[in-house]
C-alpha cells in the first residue's frame, strides 16, 4: 500500500504576518526607503549626488548617529535617556569657556585642547552615570530622572552661555569638525570607529549579550547572575560618554547658545525609527545607522526637490509620522513587553 505524505496548506499570510516580517527586517526596508528617495531626487537633480554633498550629509549625521549609539542600548534595556540634548548643551558651553579665552558671561578659561577634551567626556560620563544611579539605586523611573535632568542641565546651559555664543574657539578643536584624514573629515572617522565599536562589543562581547538579555527578560538575566544594574548603569554612562564624543567632533567655529535643543526627540526617533523596540530587547546598529540616514535626510532632500517656500519646514511632521509609522508596526507585529522593561528596575 502506497503511502502518500501529507503537507498542510500553509494559511495566506495576513497583513498582521506581513508587519511582522518587515518589523523583523526593518533594516532592509530603511534601506530600500532610502535607495528610493535617493534615486527619486537624484532623477529631479543630479548634483544631490556630488561627492560634496555626499561628505555633507555625512558629517550632518555623526552627531546623531554618535549619541544615538548609546541611547539605543538604555533603551535596549528597557529603559529611556531624554536628557542627551541639554547634555549636549551643557557639554558644549563648558567646552568652550574652557577652551576659549572670552565668553559672553565670564572670562575664558583658554585650557589646551586635550585638557578640555578630557572634561567633557568625563562630565559627560559623570552625568550618565548619576542618572544610571537614580535609575537603578534609588529606583525613580528613567523618563523621570533623564527629564528632570534635561531640565536641569537646560538651566545650567542658559547661564553660562547668557544668550551669547562661543565664537573664540582653537584651530586644535575646530579640527574635528572640519579636519580631515586621507580626505575624508575627521567627524566621520569618530562616526564610523563608534559605529563599528558598538557593533562589535554588541555582536562579539558577553557585555553585549547581557545588555539585550536585561532587556528581553530582567528577571531571567537576574536568575543567570547577571546584574541588571550594572548593565544599565553602564549603558546611562556609555551614553554620557557619546555625548561629549559628539561634542567634540561637531565643532565648526562656533558655539551656539540653542545647541542641543530638541536633539533628544531626534535621537529617539532615530532609534525607534531604526527598528530598536521601546519595549527593549531589540535593536540593531545598523538600523540605528539607517535610522539617522533617513531623518538626517529629509532636509536635504525637501530643499533639492525645490517644491516651493515652506516645504523645507515640514521635516518635523515628517519625522512625526515616521515615529508613528515604526510604533504601530511594533504594535501590530505583535510584540510583546518585556518584563521588566521601563520601570527602572
Amino acid at each position: 500500500m502506497t503511502t502518500v505524505d501529507y503537507q498542510p496548506l500553509r494559511p495566506p499570510l495576513t497583513f498582521r504576518d506581513m508587519l511582522w516580517s518587515l518589523a523583523a527586517k526593518r533594516e532592509y526596508g530603511l534601506a530600500v526607503l532610502i535607495a528610493l528617495i535617493v534615486i527619486v531626487v537624484s532623477f529631479r537633480s543630479p548634483s544631490f549626488l556630488a561627492l560634496s554633498n555626499i561628505s555633507d550629509l555625512l558629517v550632518y549625521c555623526t552627531q546623531p548617529a554618535i549619541v544615538s549609539c548609546g541611547v539605543m542600548l538604555v533603551i535596549v534595556t528597557g529603559e529611556i535617556d531624554i536628557s542627551v540634548g541639554s547634555m549636549l548643551g551643557l557639554l558644549t558651553a563648558v567646552m568652550g569657556t574652557l577652551v576659549s579665552s572670552k565668553t559672553a558671561l565670564v572670562p575664558g578659561f583658554g585650557w589646551p585642547v586635550w585638557a578640555a577634551i578630557l572634561v567633557t567626556l568625563g562630565l559627560g560620563t559623570a552625568i550618565g552615570i548619576i542618572n544610571g544611579l537614580l535609575v537603578t539605586l534609588v529606583r525613580i523611573p528613567s523618563i523621570i530622572v533623564t527629564l528632570a535632568m534635561f531640565m536641569i542641565l537646560a538651566s545650567i546651559t542658559v547661564k553660562i552661555m547668557h544668550r551669547g555664543n562661543i565664537t573664540d574657539l582653537p584651530q586644535g578643536l575646530r579640527w574635528f569638525g572640519i579636519g580631515t584624514i586621507l580626505g575624508i573629515r575627521a567627524s566621520i572617522w569618530i562616526m564610523a570607529a563608534v559605529l563599528i565599536g558598538t557593533w562589535a562589543m554588541i555582536r562579539y562581547t558577553p557585555l553585549g549579550r547581557r545588555i539585550y538579555a536585561v532587556g528581553s527578560n530582567a528577571h531571567a538575566a537576574t536568575l543567570s547572575g547577571v546584574s541588571v544594574m550594572r548593565i544599565k548603569l553602564f549603558t546611562f554612562a556609555l551614553t554620557g560618554f557619546l555625548v561629549g564624543v559628539a561634542t567634540i567632533v561637531t565643532t565648526l567655529g562656533a558655539y551656539d547658545n540653542g545647541i542641543g535643543q530638541g536633539f533628544e526627540l531626534l535621537v529617539v526617533t532615530c532609534v525607534v525609527v531604526g527598528g530598536v523596540s521601546i519595549s527593549g530587547g531589540v535593536g540593531t546598529v545598523a538600523g540605528v545607522f539607517l535610522g539617522v540616514v533617513l531623518l538626517m535626510i529629509q532636509k536635504p532632500v525637501l530643499i533639492f526637490l525645490n517644491l516651493g517656500p515652506g516645504w523645507s519646514n515640514w521635516d518635523k511632521a515628517i519625522q512625526g509620522l515616521l515615529i508613528l509609522a515604526a510604533v504601530l508596526v511594533d504594535h501590530f507585529a505583535g510584540r510583546r513587553k518585556k518584563p521588566g522593561a521601563g520601570g527602572g528596575h
